[in-house]
C-alpha cells in the first residue's frame, strides 16, 4: 500500500501545536468513541468500530487480547519484523463509527497504553466531504511503558470541509503497543477576541515604524543570531570604490538597545551564501571575487573561501575552501547538521556544476569525490527546501532570468542522485526573485511560491502564487489565489496597479500565529517599486492586505521576524546605484490585542528529538512552536521553517512533544514561541535542538512517511562530468558599458518605454560614463563619451 493516508510520522509528531492542549477549559462529558475498550465483538477478527491499517514491508499481529487496562479487553498490535512502514488499529473509517467533528473545533484524544518500542505515534485522519479520507498528522509520541500508563493530547482546529475524523496508535519499530480506554472530548470554544489596543486600522492591518538610526552598512544578507541580535553582512555592499579599497563591512545590530557595531570583515561577502550550524555560528560560503568587466570579456566571479562567524565573540574565522567558486549559493542544512550548497558562479564567470557538502562533524568543506554529483547548473540562489524524508524540493524561486530546463521545480534525491521534475508551477521563466516558504507548520509539507519577474525580458512582474502538497504520492503545484495589488511608483509617485501588475524582490516571513507575511517588492528589474503587504493565511488559503511598508524595498533587501514577534525590514539597491540605509519595524495585528502571555521558565534549554521538555506559562496557551531563526538574502530563505509541538498542559505547566525526525527541525538553535488562543505571541525564548548523534538509545527512530514517493516524470539522465555550465557575463540583466558597477542600466528596458534616457531619468540615474566605444543601447547620441547627457536628450531614444 503507497497511499499516504494512513502513514505515520514521527516527524510530523511536532504538528501538535496546533494541538491547543494548553487552554485549561471544560470539556463537554460525552466521550465521543464508540466501543472505547474493545468490548464489543466486531464481525470478523476485530472488534466493532476497528480496523487494521498499515503500509510497508513487515511483519505484524493484531490480537484483541485480555491484558485489559479495564474490562476485558485490549488491543496488541505487534510489529515482528520491518523494513519499511507502519501497521495500527483505528477507528474505522466509516459514517457509523467515526466521530462527527465541527469546523474549527478541537478536540481532546486520550487512551491508556503500554508499549515495548519506542517507535510509536498517535496517528489522527480526517474525512474531507469532497475528497474523502486522508492522512491528516501525527499528533504524539508514545515513550515505551511497561505498566499502563495515560497518554492525551489535543487537535488542531478541524479544517474546512472536514466532518468526521479517525486516529488510534501507529507502531513503525519491532515491538508491540496495546491499548485501551480511548476518550475523545470536544473543547469549549476560545475566549472571545481581545479588545483592540490600537487604532482600528492598527488592529486590522499592523503598522510599521521607520527607526531613526540608519543600518550602516549597504546589507544584502540579513542573519538572526541566537542571542537575539542580528547580523547584517555587505561585503564591498555593491560598490566598486569599496571593492577596489578592500573595503569590507558586516555589522551587528541589537533589537534591545537599537544600536549597530561594525564587524571587521576579510572578504568581499557581497552575495554570498549562508546558514546558521547546529551550534549557532554562521557558516558563511564564497561571495565577490570581481565585478563583471565592460567589455564582457567576463562577468561576477565567485571564490571558494568559506567563513564561519561566531556570534560570542563576533568574528569571522576561516575554514578549507569549497570546492569551486560559487557565487549567488544556495545554502541548505541537512536534518544530520550537514550544509548542502548548489549553484552560483565560479572564479572564471561560468556556472558551478558542483554540489558540496559541510561535514558539520568536522567543520569542513568534503572532498568533491565525496560528495554525490548529478553535474546539474541549479542557477542563482536556487530555493532548495528540505523534505521530512531527506530529499531536497526545489521550489522554482531563483535569482536572475529563466528557471531551470523541465517544469522549473523538482525533487532532487542526494542519496540516489537524482533530480525528477515536478510539475504545475506557472510560469516558470517568470519567477526570477519570487519568494517560496515552507507553510507553517513545517509537518503540513506545503510550500507556497509568489510573484517574480525576469530580469533578462523585463515584463512587468506578476502576481502568480503556486502551492504544493508534498505529502501527494505525486506531488504537482497548484494556482492560489493571486498577489493582492499595491501601489507602484513608476516615476510619478506611486500609483495603484493595474491589469496583471504584481512584483518580484518578494519577502516572506513566517508569523508566530501561524501565517505568512509577504511585502516589499518591483514590477522591474531594479525599478519601480511596489507599496504592497499582505498576510497570507494557510488554513484559509487567502491573503489579507495590511499597511504596506513605507520604504521601497526591491533588489537587495530583506525582511525577518525577531524575537519579540515584530518584522524587521531593510535595504535597497535600485538601479542607479543608490541604497536605502533605513530600517523598518513591522508590528503585526497580533501585537495590538492586549496582554501577551509569558514563558516564564523553560527547565532546560538543550533540547533532544523525541523529548518531553516543560515549560510554565503565566497564562493560558493555544499552541506553541519552533521557529528556525532567518538567514535571508535575495527573496531567499529555503531553511526558514514552522514547527508545531504537541501540548499536555497541568495548570501553568506545559510539556511540549519535540519532533523525533531531523529533516523536519535540523538542528540548531530556534525561538520558542507560546502563542494564545487570540494568537497572541509571547516573546520568544532560544532553545538548542541538538543533533542526531546525541540521541539517546532509548530514543525514538524518526517515523519518515512514503510522502511523493510516486513522482510520475522520469528521473533527468545524469549528465556525465562536467567542469561548468555557460552564463552570460549579463547575467544579472546589466549593461555595464554605462556607469560604475553599481549602477545598473537594463539590458531590456520595460515595454512601453519610449526615450530610453527620458526612463532612465525618471529613476534618478543622471549622466552616466560610457565604458569604451561601444554604446549599444543608443544612450550617447552626440559621442561625447557621457550617456543621457544633455545632449542626448533630443534624439534619444
Amino acid at each position: 500500500m503507497r497511499t499516504n493516508r494512513r502513514t505515520a510520522l514521527t516527524g510530523v509528531v511536532a504538528l501538535a501545536a496546533s494541538l491547543l492542549m494548553a487552554v485549561p477549559q471544560p470539556a463537554s462529558a460525552a466521550n465521543l468513541i464508540k466501543n472505547p475498550g474493545f468490548e464489543t465483538a466486531g464481525t470478523g477478527d476485530m472488534p466493532s468500530c476497528w480496523e487494521k491499517s498499515g503500509w510497508g514491508d513487515n511483519d505484524f499481529s493484531f490480537t484483541a487480547t485480555s491484558d485489559a487496562h479495564t474490562g476485558s479487553k485490549a488491543m496488541k498490535v505487534e510489529l515482528i519484523r520491518r523494513v519499511s512502514g507502519d501497521r495500527k488499529a483505528l477507528i474505522t473509517e466509516s459514517d457509523t463509527c467515526a466521530p462527527p467533528v465541527g469546523v474549527g473545533k478541537q478536540y481532546d484524544l486520550g487512551l491508556w497504553y503500554k508499549s515495548t518500542t519506542p517507535d510509536t505515534s498517535l496517528t489522527l485522519f480526517r474525512h474531507d466531504k469532497t475528497a474523502g479520507w486522508q492522512y491528516w498528522t501525527d499528533l504524539k509520541t508514545l515513550p515505551i511503558s511497561g505498566g499502563w500508563a495515560q497518554a492525551s493530547v489535543r487537535t488542531p482546529e478541524v479544517p474546512a470541509g472536514t466532518d468526521r475524523i479517525s486516529w488510534g496508535v501507529s507502531v513503525y519499530g519491532t515491538g508491540s503497543a496495546t491499548t485501551d480506554d480511548y476518550t475523545m472530548e470536544q473543547v469549549a470554544d476560545p475566549v472571545p477576541d481581545p479588545v483592540c489596543t490600537g487604532t482600528a486600522d492598527e488592529c486590522a492591518n499592523g503598522k510599521w515604524q521607520v527607526l531613526p538610526t540608519q543600518n550602516p552598512v549597504r546589507s544584502m544578507h540579513s542573519v538572526v543570531l541566537n542571542n537575539g541580535k542580528v547580523l547584517l553582512i555587505a561585503g564591498s555592499g555593491n560598490s566598486e570604490e569599496m571593492f577596489k579599497a578592500g573595503t569590507f563591512t558586516s555589522a551587528v545590530y541589537n533589537p534591545a538597545t537599537g544600536t549597530y557595531k561594525q564587524i571587521p570583515t576579510p572578504k568581499d561577502m557581497f552575495c554570498a551564501g549562508h546558514v546558521q550550524l547546529a551550534d549557532g555560528r554562521v557558516l558563511v560560503m564564497s561571495g565577490n571575487k570581481a565585478f563583471p568587466a565592460a567589455d564582457g570579456s567576463h562577468g561576477y566571479e565567485g571564490f571558494k573561501d568559506s567563513y564561519i562567524f561566531d556570534p560570542a565573540t563576533e568574528t569571522y574565522s576561516k575554514t578549507n575552501d569549497m570546492n569551486d567558486g560559487h557565487w549567488y549559493p544556495s545554502a541548505t542544512v541537512m536534518g544530520d547538521g550537514d550544509v548542502m550548497s548548489f549553484g552560483g558562479l565560479r572564479e572564471d564567470s561560468t556556472g558551478s556544476v558542483t554540489a558540496e557538502r559541510f561535514d558539520s562533524s568536522t567543520g569542513q568543506w568534503l572532498p568533491m569525490t565525496q560528495v554525490n554529483q548529478t553535474w546539474s547548473y541549479w542557477g542563482l540562489y536556487p530555493s532548495m527546501i528540505l523534505m521530512q524524508d531527506g530529499r531536497l524540493f526545489y521550489s522554482g524561486s531563483h535569482v536572475f532570468g529563466n528557471g531551470t530546463p523541465g517544469t522549473g521545480s523538482s525533487v532532487y534525491d542526494y542519496d540516489k542522485n537524482t533530480v525528477t521534475d515536478v510539475p504545475g508551477l506557472q510560469n516558470k521563466d517568470q519567477r526570477d526573485q519570487s519568494a517560496s516558504v515552507l507553510l507553517p507548520p513545517a509537518q503540513d509539507q506545503k510550500v507556497l511560491t509568489m510573484g517574480g519577474g525576469n530580469i533578462d525580458s523585463n515584463p512587468d512582474a506578476n502576481r502568480l502564487v503556486d502551492i504544493i502538497d508534498l505529502k501527494a504520492a505525486n506531488p504537482s503545484y497548484v494556482a492560489g489565489p493571486q498577489l493582492p495589488q499595491g501601489k507602484v511608483d513608476l516615476g510619478n509617485g506611486p500609483q495603484p496597479e493595474t491589469g496583471a501588475q504584481g512584483k518580484m524582490y518578494v519577502s516572506a516571513v513566517l508569523l508566530p500565529d501561524g501565517k505568512v507575511l509577504e511585502t516589499g517588492g518591483a514590477l522591474h528589474n531594479r525599478a519601480n517599486p511596489v507599496y504592497e503587504s499582505s498576510i497570507f493565511d494557510p488554513a484559509t488559503t487567502t491573503f489579507d492586505p495590511v499597511a504596506p511598508d513605507p520604504e521601497a524595498r526591491g533588489y537587495h533587501s530583506s525582511a525577518f521576524l525577531l524575537p519579540d514577534g515584530r518584522v524587521m525590514t531593510t535595504g535597497d539597491n535600485p538601479g542607479n546605484g543608490t541604497w536605502n540605509h533605513n530600517v523598518s519595524l513591522y508590528t503585526p495585528p497580533y501585537l495590538l490585542k492586549g496582554a501577551r502571555p509569558s514563558i516564564t521558565s523553560v527547565i532546560d534549554q538543550e533540547w533532544k528529538y523525541g523529548d518531553t521538555q516543560r515549560i510554565t506559562v503565566d497564562r493560558p496557551i493555544a499552541k506553541a512552536e519552533l521557529i528556525r531563526p532567518a538567514a535571508v538574502t535575495h527573496s531567499s530563505d529555503p531553511n526558514q521553517r514552522y514547527v508545531d509541538l504537541p501540548l499536555s498542559v497541568d495548570g501553568n505547566n506545559v510539556d511540549l512533544n519535540v519532533t523525533s525526525n531531523p529533516n523536519m527541525a535540523p538542528p540548531g538553535w530556534y525561538m520558542l514561541f507560546a502563542v494564545d488562543a487570540n494568537g497572541v505571541p509571547s516573546v520568544a525564548r532560544w532553545v538548542h535542538l541538538t543533533g542526531p548523534d546525541a540521541l539517546a538509545a532509548s530514543a525514538p527512530d524518526a517515523h519518515v512517511h512514503e510522502f511523493a514517493g510516486e513522482l510520475a516524470a522520469e528521473p533527468k539522465a545524469v549528465r556525465g562530468q562536467r567542469s561548468s555550465a555557460p552564463v552570460s557575463p549579463t547575467v544579472s540583466g546589466c549593461d555595464r558599458h554605462y556607469g560604475s558597477v553599481n549602477v545598473c542600466v537594463p539590458t531590456v528596458f520595460p515595454a512601453g518605454v519610449r526615450s530610453r534616457c527620458a526612463w532612465l531619468k525618471r529613476q534618478d540615474y543622471g549622466p552616466l560614463k560610457v565604458n569604451g566605444r561601444d554604446d549599444p543601447l543608443r544612450l550617447d547620441r552626440n559621442r561625447d563619451g557621457v550617456a543621457c547627457g544633455r545632449g542626448d536628450f533630443s534624439s534619444a531614444r
